[in-house]
């Protein structure tokens, strides 16, 4: 998990938050809002390798 030397500015536990958050709310990268935090992006992109990696194992 890339954290972009963002912990310094938030705790571990609000990190946790912000990636359960992108997984629960999980978009396409198409739709995803450029402005959200950069640890939400991070979650997200994580999560789309996993579908691809998915799609290649089915």
């Amino acid at each position: 998990m890339a954290t972009f030397g963002l912990l310094n500015e938030i705790d571990f536990i609000e990190e946790l938050r912000l990636r359960r958050w992108a997984r629960e709310n999980y978009v396409p990268s198409d739709e995803r809002d450029t402005a959200w935090h950069p640890i939400i992006l991070d979650e997200m992109r994580c999560k789309d390798g996993e579908v691809s990696d998915a799609v290649l194992v089915g």
